[in-house]
């Protein structure tokens, strides 16, 4: 997606910026242009550029994930701090209270001061306890997000390399000139992410380059299990038949890609490789100028 959308930029940018001053009065003049293009206006430099605010994109989202950690922890120790400082006053007071009431009792006999001292270690230790284990709770909960937030930007920053890697490979291959080398480039990546459906149609399109229409009908029904609704792989599929002379499954599968992208119906007759096609009764019937009403 990232090399269509750097197509168009690319195609359509440079235009839009030399018939901006002028619109009104060169609009023949720019169609015209368009019209005479005989191959997109595309330049690396434009996808290094988007690949570059991509990587920019996905470094702020890491740093924005840390800070939101730190924040967090943050706040989740300053309110341990504040609930340790608020439970140490009421042990503290408790304490006092103790003192108070087991000096009114040994003053009137009911207990002695070993009883009373018993009893205040075992409140104390209980009181204790309890607080000893609810910071644990905690603490262990904040352990715990601690460790999800350290694997989400471990898996964002893994993320953003094989990123890189990949679009620097279709970089790479839209420079490479031989089938050969291009289906070793895609093989490459496929072997970085192998559900990569746009580089397993690319692939056999490399393939029918090389006279090798079966491996292409191959991979295309392999992007097919993938997304059966590809309109590459069904355009690449037409092309793959029509060259082992099967026009009747050509001209079908032509269709469905026509039905996915209408972008197709014009590559009928610019593709040589369907040249074949053309005069098919059902690519015929396909094409035929809808009529409009008067």
């Amino acid at each position: 997606m990232i090399k269509k959308l750097v197509y168009v930029v690319g195609v359509f940018f440079p235009l839009m910026l030399s018939a901006a001053p002028a619109a009104s009065a060169n609009d023949e003049a720019v169609d015209a242009a368009i019209n005479e293009l005989s191959e997109p206006l595309y330049s690396p430099f434009i996808e290094r550029y988007m690949l570059d605010e991509i990587r920019n994109l996905r470094i702020d989202m890491e740093r924005a994930h840390r800070e939101m950690a730190a924040e967090v922890v943050d706040r989740e120790l300053s309110a341990a701090d504040k609930a340790v400082s608020y439970a140490t006053s009421t042990v503290t007071y408790f304490f006092y209270l103790i003192a108070a009431v087991s000096s009114a009792l040994v003053l009137i006999g009911w207990n002695s001061i070993r009883d009373i001292k018993d009893k205040v270690h075992k409140v104390a230790n209980e009181q204790v306890a309890e607080l000893v284990e609810e910071y644990e709770k905690r603490l262990r909960t904040i352990e715990k997000q601690l460790k999800q937030e350290t694997a989400h930007i471990e898996s964002n920053r893994e993320e953003i390399t094989l990123t890189q890697e990949i679009h620097s490979l279709w970089l790479r291959a839209s420079q490479e000139s031989s089938p050969a080398g291009k289906i070793a480039i895609y093989d490459q990546i496929l072997s970085l992410r192998k559900d990569d459906i746009e580089a397993i149609t690319y692939k056999a399109d490399a393939a029918l380059d090389q006279n090798e229409p079966q491996w292409a009908i191959n991979l295309c029904h392999q992007a097919l299990v993938l997304d059966d609704a590809n309109a590459h792989a069904f355009y690449q599929l037409a092309c793959a038949h029509t060259c082992q002379g099967n026009l009747d499954d050509a001209a079908r599968y032509f269709t469905h890609a026509v039905a996915q992208s209408e972008s197709y119906r014009e590559e009928l007759h610019r593709d040589p490789a369907l040249s074949e096609l053309r005069e098919h009764p059902l690519l015929i019937e396909l094409l035929a100028p809808v009529p409009t009403n008067a």
